[in-house]
């Protein structure tokens, strides 16, 4: 008997080795992600709690709540609107407020923790890329804080306004005024767009900043990303006695709606509305901060390749 015939080589056995399937960049990002909202609750956490402080102060408000409605009643329209739908602005308000601090600490810590605690060895041992840990980082503060903030702020209004209704309903008064002068769907829809375009879109280049000082600063990545603009805002005014770039600052940080007009009296919502799509989308300050977003992010992925552990 031929016993060679029954030998396999043993680089046709490793060429029959099956390799483990690969994971798609859609599903690393999605486990990548998961595992930011993991080891940061503060993402989901901070806005929970403003939301419950603002929500044990309405509770005592509503004390006077009943006389508030009863006065309403005899003001015209705007008076009214600006009554009712007040707590609900300052709700909004209070929350997206929150969510922004919460992005920026959140994009000063990401990248620069993980150095700091060494737990980026780890990370780096796992088949997950570079440029899919820095865009999973990024997705937190562009999309996921807005969309909690948004879904938080809805379910804080509409606890506020069932306990206005029930309120009302004691009272005698009528429960669908509440509703109209409230514009709670309209008012909704507006925050939601609100959200994605301000606080996503245009403030994406001061997310990708702050990503970029996170994975560069050997310490103290808070005053490594807020030192230069201050410098240059002083160089700029000593040297040529202008403030562009502080005026750039500040027009990126209040938003593209700041400069839309607004008549006295009016409520937050009532300025949110201002931004139309057309022309928000055909801002050269949304295109250009893109543009800055990604030269962020790309020097963030090459410093997150290079730098180690602190």
């Amino acid at each position: 008997m031929n016993t060679q015939s029954n030998i396999v080589p043993k680089s046709s056995l490793d060429s029959q080795v099956i390799a483990p399937p690969a994971i798609s960049i859609t599903r690393l990002i999605y486990w990548s992600v998961r595992r930011e909202l993991w080891e940061n609750r503060s993402i989901y956490i901070a806005p929970l709690a403003a939301a419950a402080v603002f929500l044990f102060g309405f509770l005592i408000s509503m004390v006077k709540l009943r006389y508030r409605m009863h006065a309403a009643w005899a003001f015209d329209p705007m008076q009214q609107h600006q009554l009712l739908a007040a707590p609900y602005e300052f709700a909004a308000a209070l929350i997206m407020g929150t969510a922004f601090i919460v992005g920026i600490f959140y994009s000063l810590d990401a990248l620069y923790g993980e150095r700091r605690d060494r737990s980026i060895l780890f990370w780096k041992s796992l088949p997950v890329s570079d440029i899919t840990a820095v865009l999973s980082k990024i997705t937190i503060p562009l999309l996921i804080v807005p969309l909690l903030s948004f879904a938080i702020t809805l379910a804080t209004q509409l606890v506020m306004l069932l306990l206005s209704a029930a309120v009302l309903l004691g009272s005698g008064a009528n429960f669908m005024t509440l509703w109209t002068q409230a514009s709670f769907f309209h008012v909704s829809l507006m925050l939601l767009y609100h959200l994605l375009t301000v606080h996503g879109l245009w403030y994406a280049p001061i997310y990708g900043w702050l990503l970029l000082v996170s994975a560069w600063a050997p310490r103290a990545p808070f005053i490594w990303a807020f030192l230069p603009p201050f410098v240059i805002v002083v160089v700029e005014k000593m040297a040529f006695n202008t403030s562009h770039f502080l005026t750039m600052l500040l027009h990126r940080m209040t938003g593209p709606e700041a400069g839309a007009s607004m008549a006295p009296g009016s409520a937050p919502m009532d300025l949110m509305s201002a931004i139309v799509p057309g022309k928000f989308w055909s801002t050269p300050g949304l295109w250009i901060g893109l543009v800055l977003t990604a030269i962020f992010l790309a020097g963030a992925v090459r410093l997150r390749r290079y730098r180690g552990p602190i």
